[in-house]
């Protein structure tokens, strides 16, 4: 198997433990809005990454969603459909993990980011399926 493919499966499986710690934040009698939404947003960031990896090109060090998808928009121009979703996340990568932060999410801020997370990985195994495992 190619060292990039393997590499990207990895990424692939973090990002879904990101999403499972969302999903199960997401039904507790008390929902931790916040790391929901940071949650969501790494995993993302780990499916844009894995894509990356995926088609041999480094990843940056970035926590930011949109330098991610510009780089990813000349190997895969559908990504456009996801640039609302990326916005919706791209605010929860670094302040909601602070107590001093200006805001915090709500709830219903944590549903929506789910959704955005949920339609990235959907675009990543149309986009890179061989690097999903069955």
């Amino acid at each position: 198997m190619n060292a990039d493919l393997d590499l990207a499966k990895q990424w692939v499986q973090k990002a879904r433990n990101d999403l499972l710690h969302a999903d199960n934040n997401l039904v507790a009698a008390q929902v931790p809005a916040d790391t929901v939404c940071f949650h969501c947003q790494q995993a993302a960031e780990k499916l844009l990454k894995g894509f990356l990896v995926g088609k041999s090109i480094p990843p940056p060090r970035t926590h930011d969603l949109i330098d991610l998808y510009s780089r990813i928009l000349t190997q895969s121009p559908d990504i456009k459909e996801l640039r609302e979703a990326l916005l919706i996340l791209q605010p929860y990568a670094v302040d909601v993990r602070y107590p001093d932060a200006d805001w915090m999410p709500t709830v219903e801020e944590a549903i929506d980011a789910r959704k955005a997370a949920g339609s990235i990985l959907t675009w990543f195994e149309r986009a890179l399926p061989e690097a999903v495992e069955g």
